[in-house]
């Protein structure tokens, strides 16, 4: 008998960790260091806060059904600013307002695939979304990354057959941190535009890109709708996680599509998080631009502290937006001391094999720290911790 759609892929990583803190106790002095999920953990500026209080008293029509592809106003407000920041044209009709990115990321993936279809993503991949082209039975076709965790376009043209729909990319990159070149980019979309597929780039963390700028210049191309479909969270730039709020820009006819599947999963996205992003879009500027300058402030303690583990062994395999990726240099497999690294030395990250195919064995050797929510001192101190490990090294050939 076939297996249920959800019982083709694995539990949600994030979860399975939070499951190895049962049981575990902190001494006050080594307090808990959780790595483990890119997500804000502060609330929302006050300001920000106060509209949505406002809204939910004063405006009846926040607690009712509002339009599936999401309020016009923000729409709009969307396609002016990308318009401006990508040098391209875009129009309210090119976007969707979601219950976060990765509802779009779901979207995208049911208005283009058919059972048995194959998508071709980079390795290490976010894993979510393979879960769902697990549960969309669609294979994912993995193009592992090569030098600096760059995919390469040649070797993405090798995997492409008939029954390939689409390519993924994440940029700046999740979990590796990379930020994809422009150029990069670009190959990306000429292999899909002439493959006639699409190509489909989750930006969720392009706030936090370390350069100036448009990141792309895909958007340049008038044409662009026919192969580009773009991802975007306002969850990260306004801590509004919990209000579920992202973003699918693409052509009217696929947005047509989506709209069926965004109308049966949960008919319209959230009313007061779309206000609370539309108030941030246009009044949060100068405070976002200080949220970038402190993640890039958090980067460079990364690199800063780097030294420390470069004398055991472990390696900085990419670092930008909310994430340092790293190999470490020890006799067990990160799915081993990610478990143990919570007992023994009161860190919570995950280990690299939750971004990897099973038969991958370079997650094995790697690790995702995602260091948003840990100032320079946070991060000293977890490079401290990790410093302080003695635990048997891997022999010498095994730590690539």
């Amino acid at each position: 008998m076939p297996l249920p759609r959800t019982a083709r892929t694995f539990s949600p990583p994030v979860m399975e960790a939070r499951r190895w803190l049962d049981g575990v106790t902190f001494p006050a002095d080594r307090p808990l260091i959780n790595v483990s999920q890119a997500a804000p953990v502060e609330a929302p500026p006050e300001a920000l806060r106060r509209v949505v209080a406002e809204a939910a008293l004063n405006r009846p029509e926040a607690h009712l059904y509002g339009p599936v592809l999401g309020l016009p106003e923000l729409r709009e407000e969307v396609a002016t600013q990308w318009s401006a920041a990508y040098g391209g044209t875009l129009a309210a009709e090119n976007v969707a307002i979601t219950s976060g990115c990765n509802q779009a990321f779901c979207a995208a993936i049911t208005t283009l695939c058919a059972e048995g279809d194959e998508v071709i993503v980079p390795t290490p991949w976010y894993f979510n979304h393979k879960m769902w082209l697990d549960m969309a039975g669609v294979r994912s076709v993995a193009l592992p990354a090569g030098a600096e965790l760059l995919p390469d376009p040649d070797q993405a043209a090798r995997l492409i057959t008939p029954r390939t729909r689409a390519i993924v990319l994440v940029t700046p990159n999740n979990p590796g941190g990379v930020e994809y070149p422009a150029d990069l980019v670009r190959a990306f979309f000429d292999l899909a535009r002439s493959c006639g597929i699409a190509l489909i780039v989750d930006e969720t963390y392009r706030d936090f890109d370390e350069r100036p700028g448009a990141p792309h210049d895909l958007f340049h191309d008038p044409d662009w709708h026919d192969t580009l479909i773009q991802l975007y969270s306002f969850s990260k730039a306004y801590r509004l996680t919990g209000h579920r709020v992202g973003a699918m820009v693409a052509s009217p006819a696929r947005l047509a599509e989506a709209e069926k599947f965004l109308d049966t999963v949960t008919i319209c996205p959230n009313q007061l998080g779309q206000i609370a992003a539309l108030w941030g879009m246009q009044n949060l500027g100068q405070w976002l631009a200080g949220e970038r300058t402190e993640i890039l402030d958090r980067r460079a303690a990364i690199h800063d502290n780097m030294p420390k583990l470069l004398a055991q062994g472990w390696r900085l395999l990419g670092c930008g937006a909310y994430f340092a990726y790293m190999a470490h240099p020890f006799e067990e497999t990160s799915d081993q001391l990610a478990p143990k690294l919570v007992r023994e030395a009161g860190v919570l990250l995950l280990p690299g094999t939750m971004f990897q195919p099973e038969d991958h064995a370079s997650g094995q050797r790697e690790m995702r720290v995602a260091f948003a929510n840990l100032d320079r001192a946070g991060i000293t101190t977890l490079f401290e911790r990790l410093e302080a490990l003695r635990w048997p090294l891997a022999p010498a050939t095994g730590n690539a």
